[in-house]
């Protein structure tokens, strides 16, 4: 490579895409980096690195990521390999899958919350 190292590649893990107040995205979304919504995706939204769920933001579907931050509204599951946080006044409505959760006082969980370990074992104890 004469001109250096390619970094096509850690572009794309910084990418950040917003979905801006007022807007609605119907239809999945993948990304390699971060999604930020703050209008409304109805659809799953898909993100190698972060999922944020932004004040005012909905997400009607499902949310895969390695961490998920949760300030609006989520009507589907979320599965964050490392850790989801719901912070005050935010809801998700739908099963979770995580290693870390956090949820501030205010925030709403509605359905089964499913730990894992980093080695995406069950906690002790379960089957």
């Amino acid at each position: 490579m004469a001109n250096g190292p390619d970094r096509s590649a850690s572009r794309a893990d910084a990418a950040l895409t917003i979905i801006a107040p007022g807007t609605r995205v119907v239809g999945e979304i993948h990304t390699s980096g971060v999604v930020k919504v703050e209008g409304v995706v109805s659809g799953m939204v898909q993100a190698d690195r972060q999922v944020l769920v932004a004040r005012g933001g909905v997400v009607e579907g499902d949310i895969r990521s390695t961490e998920a931050i949760v300030g609006g509204r989520v009507e589907g599951g979320v599965s964050a390999t490392d850790r989801l946080e719901v912070q005050a006044g935010a809801c998700v409505k739908g099963d979770v899958n995580t290693r870390c959760l956090v949820v501030q006082e205010g925030g709403e969980v509605n359905g089964l919350v499913n730990m894992t370990s980093p080695d995406g074992a069950a906690k002790a104890g379960e089957k």
